[in-house]
């Protein structure tokens, strides 16, 4: 597994019955988590203690319910800043688990000794985009929410990245990268985020099952002649980084290169144990 574990504004506190504490910066979230299916005492102080919780309906969705949270507020990692918002659907803005991914393809984009673009779909608030632009690279951002993208650049300028080689894309994932195609663009590498299930802006529907390795097969279509790694994260509990191996070796095998997918998890304080929070497929080109 690979652990997301140089946090200093985020840690999970624990995790029971459903549920996880967490601390974001200054402040104590009580969100739920589907893989948190053991019973153990809530015993921690932070359980009583929180800023906000997130209170799950048992007709699908649900509420939060704020103990003195500002609507708005900062974390960091490393060099990077992110504004963070609770908003409908349980979610703050930032998945900190993906910052094991941050660090490895942002190691990879420094060490490459060329200029390297950058292919983010399903893009979100811009975690990957901002760690790839810090890393020197230029980055293409799509994402088919316009509130999203519009999260993403406030979260550049915050990092002090506002300068950097970003194009900040509302746009439909799939219909993008077919029109990539007929230009002709090419990319060194893709990263991409997709949703279980999801609606672009004309109402397309996305349902990972299907769609995730047709996509697959298109972004091998805009790769460079000397791509450098290809990354697929996945929260959906039927993709199993063994098929997410088994996608990206098919589609793959022209290039030189290896394959390794894990799940991907956060430490929890408390007990010392880790939580898993999906998994990621990670190809990288064969070192010269």
């Amino acid at each position: 597994m690979w652990i997301a574990k140089d946090w200093k504004d985020y840690e999970v506190i624990d995790c029971s019955k459903g549920e996880k504490v967490e601390r974001w910066g200054e402040y104590t979230l009580v969100r739920p988590d589907p893989q948190v299916i053991w019973d153990t005492q809530k015993t921690v102080p932070e359980w009583r203690r929180m800023n906000g919780h997130y209170h799950r309906s048992k007709k699908g969705g649900g509420e939060w319910e704020f103990f003195d949270l500002p609507k708005q507020w900062q974390i960091h990692y490393k060099e990077l800043t992110f504004n963070l918002k609770p908003f409908s659907f349980k979610h703050t803005g930032i998945f900190p688990e993906q910052a094991v991914n941050w660090d490895w393809f942002s190691e990879k984009i420094r060490r490459a000794d060329r200029p390297i673009k950058v292919l983010n779909l399903f893009a979100y608030t811009g975690g990957a985009t901002l760690a790839a632009a810090a890393a020197g690279a230029s980055v293409t951002h799509v994402d088919a929410s316009k509130g999203m993208v519009n999260w993403a650049k406030e979260n550049a300028s915050s990092s002090g990245l506002s300068e950097k080689p970003v194009r900040w894309l509302v746009d439909d994932c799939v219909k993008f990268v077919e029109r990539e195609i007929r230009r002709g663009n090419r990319y060194d590498a893709i990263i991409m985020d997709p949703p279980s299930y999801g609606r672009g802006p004309k109402g397309e529907i996305w349902k990972i099952e299907d769609a995730i390795h047709p996509l697959i097969k298109l972004c091998t279509q805009i790769l460079s002649d000397t791509p450098l790694f290809f990354l697929i994260n996945s929260y959906t509990t039927g993709l199993a980084p063994a098929v997410l191996t088994y996608m990206l070796s098919t589609e793959l095998k022209r290039f030189s290169g290896t394959v390794d997918s894990q799940e991907i998890g956060l430490p929890v304080t408390h007990s010392g144990l880790v939580l898993p929070c999906g998994a990621s497929g990670r190809w990288e080109a064969a070192e010269n």
